[in-house]
């Protein structure tokens, strides 16, 4: 039995031995294959991943390209700064801890004060920013383009807690040395950083450059290993710009601007200044305006719409020289043909009123441009008839975008061709029932300036590489030859003689040959045109002999008595044009004449058709409260007065209104002080008036007046709602009825 034991025992130790010896060997072969597994299989992978945790990588910001005006003045550059970033994976601070202290309530307490300092000097939110040092992760953006102020003293809070895990990286950030100059051309680049609007927009790819990378080797504290490998890739920089904009020309557009903001507080104001021969824009500008530098401080709608190229107008009667330009090419009319004007022209029942309510009578077609006359220009559109007129809309380039450089350009808005009607046609020939875009309209009176030709607008010349060797030089561009030169030439010559004897004489500029037209809209509302609210535009080129400059000036619901595009626009004209042309060395001509003088300036009316049977309430504001009455009771209204002496102060419905005749129209009068009367009074509408009413009127006023022709009122200098001292000679022109 003993012996059986030990061959049992020994059998039982060898069979441990074996399973052991297999065991063993089955770890052998597993760590084997695993170890083949992970060299020859994964081994690239996991090469890279341990790169990944010994790299640091800083992204290398370019230096975005330099904007410049035509003659290199900086408008756009760069100034130096820095971005912060964190690695929270390795972010720690230095702590003394005292026998028998809490060591991981002491380092939180103490990083609880540095980010709490940190996020008071880079004004960032301090629950945000301790979410991103809690993040764990290897690396995370705090904030760009911090100033070097800034950043000095984020470092010495950095030094004195002996921060670890907060680096910076060196960048620019925009700056705008000309302030708001041309802010709505020239965008701006955000905080992201990302380009917003403007040029820095459209030419993001050009400016922006290629970023550059840095890599180095650390270890698990993030210090950088001694004889590591690093890789540097240099950034690329950005193009510069050269722009077509007059840094001169410039400051005169914005300077009109702030002109029109504090006169006559618009709801939108645009000026485009624009060389006709080959579509350089000198000058754009517009208010409201906005400081790209600190364009947070602006509402979005400021920064986000630029009235130049998103802005959808009625331009009223700017419009008729295209039409005119039109009927001239194809022959449909001539110069000399007649026309005759009663004050209104009826068209599928509804009247189309001309501005001078007494009409202009018997006209040639070139007195009908002159005289800016309604009726004239609806018998024109009809008679060309709809698609010859959608013709030269399309030609003009009216109802789709010009394709100027500059982002999200609106394209107008046009009525289908197909669903046109007879009103539409004859609306649309004194720019009513379409809507344009300024960079649409002096893109197509430049045509009128050039010859015929529609050239595409642009603001940039030339891009350049950083080193200031030209890369790309913008060509002019034209799109289509409209008119002939015969006829362009035509117009020109038409539109010279409404300077000088129709309703731009205000924008005459002394010493040059001015050819332009005055604009005065209704803007569209909710139902029908918004009452009292007025588009007031003027559009032109000088000189007219050999024209440097068109400019149209757009004014969008101007405050106050005055809204015509003769007063309100076209004074700006007439100061821009001088400045420019002198500034441009265009010499003057001295045989120049002047305008005749200023009759009826100002006093072209919007008009849209109106039902028949309702009658154009008069402006009575500026009456004695007895004359007031009287007037209206002759024009076929009901007068309720609140006060029996005075003068009017205010009425209800306005003037320019349509009503039923018999309908009440309430006035508001408000007394004198005889005893010290104004200096200076109201000067009432007077249209419409008998010479005698409105001498007896004037007088009671305190007024001179000077009467011209017989009949009834339908013109006078000064105009209407201007303010005048006593003792003013007022002139008013009359016409039969």
């Amino acid at each position: 039995m003993s012996g059986g034991g030990r061959v049992t025992a020994n059998r039982f130790s060898k069979n441990r031995l074996v399973i052991t010896f297999l065991l063993v060997t089955g770890v052998f072969v597993l760590l084997l294959f695993r170890l083949s597994w992970l060299q020859l299989v994964q081994g690239k992978e996991l090469e890279r991943k341990a790169a990944d945790v010994r790299a640091k990588e800083e992204v290398l910001e370019p230096r975005r390209g330099i904007i410049y005006d035509r003659n290199r003045v900086e408008l756009v550059g760069n100034y130096p700064v820095k971005s912060v970033y964190a690695n929270p994976d390795i972010f720690s601070v230095q702590v003394k801890v005292e026998e028998g202290g809490n060591r991981e309530e002491k380092v939180k307490a103490v990083k609880d004060k540095v980010v709490g300092q940190m996020a008071a000097v880079l004004e960032l939110n301090e629950a945000d920013l301790l979410k991103i040092i809690d993040s764990r992760q290897p690396f995370a953006w705090i904030k760009h383009r911090v100033d070097y102020e800034t950043c000095r003293r984020l470092e010495d809070i950095l030094k004195e807690y002996k921060v670890r895990g907060i680096s910076f990286v060196d960048g620019t950030r925009r700056s705008y040395p000309q302030g708001t100059m041309a802010s709505h051309v020239l965008g701006f680049v955000g905080m992201d950083p990302s380009a917003r609007g403007g040029l820095e927009k459209s030419y993001d790819s050009e400016l922006s450059g290629t970023p550059g990378r840095l890599l180095t080797e650390i270890d698990a504290g993030g210090r950088e290993l001694p004889q590591a490998r690093s890789l540097y890739i240099p950034p690329v920089p950005g193009k510069n710009l050269i722009l077509t904009i007059d840094h001169t020309v410039q400051y005169y557009v914005e300077r009109e601007l702030d002109k029109i903001q504090d006169k006559y507080k618009p709801s939108r104001a645009t000026i485009i200044v624009m060389d006709p021969a080959n579509g350089e824009i000198l000058a754009m500008g517009a208010r409201p305006t906005y400081d790209p530098a600190r364009y947070t401080s602006y509402p979005q709608q400021v920064w986000d719409f630029n009235p130049a190229i998103h802005l959808n107008y009625e331009p009223g009667s700017t419009l008729k020289m295209f039409v005119a330009a039109m009927a001239l090419e194809e022959g449909v009319v001539t110069e000399g043909d007649r026309f005759y004007d009663p004050g209104y022209i009826t068209v599928s029942g509804k009247k189309i009123r001309c501005w001078d309510l007494a009409g202009h009578k018997d006209e040639s077609f070139a007195e009908g441009i002159q005289n800016s006359c309604n009726p004239v220009f609806v018998q024109v559109g009809l008679k060309s008839g709809k698609a010859l007129l959608y013709k030269y809309i399309r030609g003009f380039g009216f109802g789709q975008p010009t394709g100027v450089d500059l982002p999200g350009e609106e394209a107008g808005l046009v009525i289908p061709e197909n669903r046109a009607s007879e009103l539409d046609t004859a609306t649309m020939a004194i720019g009513q029932s379409i809507a344009v875009t300024p960079i649409q309209l002096v893109a197509a009176v430049s045509a009128l300036a050039n010859g015929g030709r529609l050239v595409r607008p642009h603001l940039v010349r030339a891009v350049e590489d950083p080193e200031s060797k030209e890369v790309k030089n913008i060509e002019t561009r034209v799109v289509r030859q409209v008119v002939s030169k015969s006829t362009a030439g035509q117009m020109n010559r038409l539109l010279q003689k409404v300077v000088m004897e129709g309703t731009a004489k205000k924008g005459y500029v002394e010493g040059y040959a001015v050819a332009a037209k005055t604009g005065t809209a209704e803007v569209p509302g909710q139902k029908g045109y918004d009452q009292g609210r007025y588009v007031s535009s003027f559009a032109g080129f000088a000189p007219a002999e050999d024209p440097r400059i068109a400019v149209l000036v757009v004014v969008e619901d101007p405050k106050g008595p005055l809204y015509h595009g003769g007063d309100v626009a076209a004074p700006v004209f007439q100061t821009l044009g001088r400045d420019i042309l002198h500034y441009l060395n265009v010499p003057e001509n001295p045989a120049q004449p002047k305008p005749k003088a200023f009759q009826n300036t100002g006093n072209e009316k919007p008009s849209k058709p109106s039902a028949g049977g309702l009658i154009r309430v008069p402006n009575v504001i500026g009456f004695p409260v007895k004359e007031a009455g009287k007037f209206l009771e002759e024009t076929g209204f009901r007068p309720e007065a609140s006060g029996k002496e005075g003068l009017v102060t205010a009425q209800s419905p306005a003037g320019g209104s349509y009503l039923k005749g018999g309908a009440a129209v309430s006035i508001k009068a408000s007394p004198v002080n005889k005893a010290s009367p104004p200096a200076d009074v109201l000067v009432p509408d007077l249209r419409g008036l008998t010479i005698r009413r409105a001498g007896f009127i004037l007088h009671d006023l305190g007024l001179g007046f000077s009467a011209a022709g017989s009949g009834l009122a339908v013109g006078q200098n000064p105009p209407p709602g201007a303010r005048a001292p006593r003792g003013t000679l007022v002139t008013v022109d009359f016409a039969p009825p």
